[in-house]
């Protein structure tokens, strides 16, 4: 029976996002399957940056894209970030030890086929549009989540 990890990633920090990555990867090369559920600010782990749109939108929403981290590399450190200072700082600590960045890991689980799902709410509230979304993301509501999550062998929230 094939093994099932379900996350939901509900943070928008650059290390949080990386633990996450790391554990998907990692079940990944275990021959396990990995579903990544992303609601409010998760959501801009997988923003294009290359695909942001002010079109149809309201104000708000065009305001708060703006405001928004545009992608995986733009996002903040949950704790000691100083206005990017920290993150810099972790940065470097991590290519002097070659360890791969955050771009890296979205990418390799990609590649090795982690399912990605965005939350329809939590979208429509944001005001992204879906184009704006890697184009992995399918976008599914809370209770499809659920599904996924309960006939999942391991739940983790990030």
């Amino acid at each position: 029976m094939t093994q099932r990890m379900n996350l939901l990633m509900f943070s928008g920090d650059y290390d949080k996002a990386l633990a996450a990555l790391i554990l998907a990867n990692t079940a990944k090369e275990m021959d396990v399957d990995v579903t990544i559920f992303f609601a409010f600010w998760g959501l801009c782990l997988v923003r294009d940056p290359e695909k942001s749109s002010g079109e149809d939108k309201t104000t708000y929403e065009k305001m708060f894209g703006m405001m928004a981290p545009k992608g995986p590399e733009d996002l903040p450190l949950s704790k000691m970030n100083f206005a990017g200072i920290g993150k810099e700082m972790l940065l470097e600590m991590m290519e002097d030890d070659g360890a791969p960045k955050l771009i890296d890991f979205l990418n390799g689980a990609r590649k090795k086929g982690v399912k990605f799902y965005g939350c329809k709410l939590s979208v429509d509230i944001m005001g992204f549009k879906p184009e704006e979304l890697l184009p992995e993301v399918e976008i599914i509501e809370a209770k499809d989540y659920l599904k996924d999550a309960l006939s999942s062998n391991m739940q983790l929230f990030i």
